[in-house]
């Protein structure tokens, strides 16, 4: 016999999961017991504006919103003492080779501390055993447009839902629904510093967020031989590490942003827009 304990949202803060939030907020879907935010600590600062905001309307209809993390993205990868999740950053090797690093950021920082809450809440840390038929539900921002994203939980004290799509909702519904509440500027969720970003976000982000521009070309430099942890160990990468496609540093790179979409997807804990990118082995080039 399974027995729903409870029913949470992940929320990304982006697009989706903030309609969720709202829908349940004014009755129009069952509410959670709490929506779940995963911060990598590395969100842009708009995000953070926005998940405040979100925070605030949630509170007045009795729904927590709980911030969890493993860590802090970017500086975990900067700390020689610190294991590196891997982002997916693009290499170059010693004789040209063109490549990308595998993609566990995801699964570490947002995935991971998600289901450590759940455990938690459900009253079986880990490495307690959550017995057989104790099911969280996990309310999840995937859209009509995005159906093939919907897959079922892969642990089994977790059942994932998908409201928008019982609703026979698309994301440009999801859009005017926002735009309608006063939230139509709700920003896009993803890392200043992930590779997956085209060059229309980091000409706006060199234009419009100065300090934030500043910060991922830092990064992007001190990332150039590959993780501090590597390095430290005597295994630094055999090739080159870039933000930028291109595979040169950020603060070089000529910007051509091209028409897009006026929206796009963000990363979310389960929604991560992206293929997995190819898998190379530690100091190795693809």
């Amino acid at each position: 016999m399974t027995t729903r304990a409870a029913r949470y949202l992940s929320l990304g803060a982006g697009v989706q999961s903030s309609t969720l939030l709202l829908l349940a907020v004014q009755g129009r879907i069952p509410t959670f017991d709490a929506a779940i935010f995963a911060d990598t600590s590395w969100e842009p600062a708009a995000v953070y504006q926005h998940l405040d905001r979100l925070t605030g309307i949630a509170r007045r209809a009795g729904i927590e919103v709980v911030r969890v993390s493993s860590g802090d993205i970017r500086a975990d990868a900067l700390d020689p003492a610190h294991r590196f999740a891997s982002m997916p950053l693009f290499t170059l090797g010693p004789n040209g080779e063109r490549g990308m690093a595998r993609r566990q950021c995801t699964s570490e920082y947002k995935i991971k501390p998600i289901k450590v809450e759940v455990r938690r809440r459900l009253g079986y840390p880990h490495p307690r055993r959550v017995p057989a038929g104790v099911v969280a539900e996990m309310a999840i921002g995937i859209s009509v447009d995005e159906v093939h994203r919907a897959r079922d939980a892969d642990v089994g004290y977790m059942r994932n839902v998908f409201p928008l799509l019982d609703l026979g909702w698309r994301r440009e519904d999801c859009l005017r629904f926002l735009t309608k509440e006063g939230l139509g500027d709700t920003p896009k969720s993803s890392c200043v510093g992930c590779p997956f970003h085209d060059d229309r976000f980091w000409a706006d982000l060199k234009t419009h967020s100065p300090t934030e521009w500043a910060d991922a070309v830092a990064f992007d430099a001190a990332i150039r031989h590959g993780c501090a942890r590597a390095i430290a160990d005597g295994h630094p990468l055999r090739g080159q590490f870039f933000l930028h496609r291109q595979r040169v540093p950020l603060d070089e790179v000529t910007l051509r942003p091209h028409p897009r979409p006026a929206d796009t997807p963000g990363c979310g804990p389960w929604t991560c827009p992206h293929d997995t990118p190819a898998v190379i082995g530690r100091g190795e080039v693809a």
